[in-house]
């Protein structure tokens, strides 16, 4: 009995002793988001805006105000510099209008109802070995990166099989030997080349699940990997049992890009939040940048190694 009150008193003390604690929630302070990239054989191509308040409006006409206009963008391959034109999506050059698609990630009919600016260069076009320098001067502000494109990594092969206990759907695989002793990232993106009932293409480029990866595993090895299909994904007429699947028959544009360390992290770990939005058990995540001067973003290289997927045995 003595012991039992012992425990009660002490556990009631322990239970007693509080303090209340002041938490400082930092406020919202406004910073410039950079979006830039130049791949090999295109164009750099760079998006500014500005970070949203976590209680702002979400709709489409507050998404569009917060890109920026009237910015100085110059790139530099060491050689040439270039002031970059400000180009908005509802006065495409003609021409642009596939590229511009691709790199928003809408359709074009969608995009030229829409006044999205970005800013393209005219004259440097992105070069294996190349390393580009980013300038950009908005509201008496500098902020400044460099990346490069490197030497691209071909795939070995790239193959369909179906997937038991599907006889006619499958995912996409490839072999690919990985360069040894070096620090190699990877992106997969691919894009459907089958001609629509109307007679069109489909002109976007789809991110399957993770499609950044490195090769911490398998530093300067040969090996197989495959990825599921995300461009039927969430579409409503595919059969359920087949999304994520690549039909028998279907032609796939597969791009394998390389791109920087820096550059990497950025994305791998965007993406990872991506994911984990939402959840309040994940580890919270920090986005590193690649550009200097307090801004976000960032300006990135890409190196692409483009081969083409016919869905068959």
């Amino acid at each position: 009995m003595k012991l039992f009150i012992y425990t009660l008193c002490l556990v009631l003390f322990c239970l007693s002793c509080t303090k209340e604690v002041d938490i400082a929630i930092p406020g919202y302070e406004e910073q410039i988001v950079v979006d830039g990239s130049i791949k090999t054989g295109q164009p750099a191509i760079v998006l500014l805006s500005t970070t949203a308040n976590i209680y702002s409006p979400t709709n489409l006409e507050a998404y569009l105000s917060g890109f920026i206009s009237g910015a100085t963008v110059v790139v530099s391959d060491g050689n040439v510099s270039e002031t970059l034109v400000e180009i908005c999506t509802d006065n495409l050059p003609p021409g642009t209008e596939e590229l511009a698609a691709a790199f928003f990630g809408l359709p074009v009919e969608e995009l030229i109802n829409l006044n999205l600016c970005g800013y393209f260069s005219t004259s440097i076009v992105g070069e294996v070995g190349k390393t580009y320098s980013l300038s950009v001067d908005v509201n008496n502000e500098n902020y400044s990166a460099v990346t490069s494109i490197l030497q691209p990594t071909a795939l070995d092969s790239l193959y369909w099989k179906p997937e038991a206990p599907l006889n006619d759907h499958g995912w996409s695989w490839a072999t690919l030997t990985d360069p040894a002793g070096s620090f190699d990232a990877y992106l997969w993106e691919v894009q459907r080349l089958n001609i629509s009932p109307d007679g069109t293409i489909d002109p976007l480029v789809y991110k399957p699940f993770n499609p950044y990866f490195n090769d911490d595993f398998f530093d300067g090895l040969t090996f197989d990997f495959a990825y599921e299909n995300p461009i039927n994904f969430f579409d409503e007429d595919v059969d359920e049992a087949h999304r994520g699947y690549y039909a028998q028959g279907d032609t796939i544009l597969v791009t394998l890009s390389k791109l920087g360390e820096a550059e990497y992290n950025f994305f791998e770990k965007k993406y990872n939040q991506m994911y984990t939005a939402g959840n309040p058990f994940a580890t919270p995540t920090n986005i590193p940048s690649n550009i200097e001067g307090g801004a976000l973003g960032v300006w990135a290289g890409f190196s692409p190694y483009v081969d083409t997927l016919y869905c068959q045995p």
